[in-house]
């Protein structure tokens, strides 16, 4: 087993990657907000409202100058469906090695019903454009996250 990673703190350099969308294009951190989410799969029910949120608070996420990017270690081909069913507006990235999800820490022991296993903890990070960590969720609940990350990113914008 890999050696496991923190997650990042506030402030820190956000980790760099580099990863394939569910085009196949390879995309990598940009000089602009970025809503970096983590998931664990596509077209599970608390993964589909969470995208499905995201997806419909990402124009004012555009509005403010913020690109949104959600990672799970599924396909390229997962994600492009995925999208396609729920017509979801936001990228998806692939990172089926979960060397993305290592370097954020969000690779980790999970347990559910007595079973152990690796897994994603959902997690979503607020990057500024210095590439600087400004707001860090860890075991997020889907619920309403996007409309509190939109929130949050339109506060460090006003300060």
């Amino acid at each position: 087993m890999s050696q496991l990673t923190e997650i990042p703190k506030v402030g820190e350099k956000a980790p760099s990657y580099s990863a394939t969308n569910q085009n196949g294009l390879v995309l990598e951190v940009q000089s602009s907000w970025l809503v970096l989410y983590f998931y664990p799969k596509d077209d599970t029910p608390g993964c589909t409202v969470e995208a499905k949120d995201f997806s419909e608070y990402s124009q004012q996420f555009n509005d403010l100058g913020a690109k949104i990017l959600g990672i799970s270690p599924d396909s390229e081909q997962s994600h492009s469906k995925f999208i396609d069913k729920h017509n979801l507006s936001i990228q998806l990235l692939s990172d089926p090695e979960h060397q993305i999800c290592e370097t954020y820490g969000v690779w980790q022991l999970k347990k559910f019903m007595g079973k152990e296993y690796m897994g994603v903890v959902r997690s979503t990070f607020l990057i500024s454009p210095d590439g600087n960590l400004a707001h860090v969720w860890s075991n997020v609940r889907t619920k309403g996250h996007a409309e509190k990350v939109l929130k949050k990113l339109q506060e460090l914008l006003a300060d």
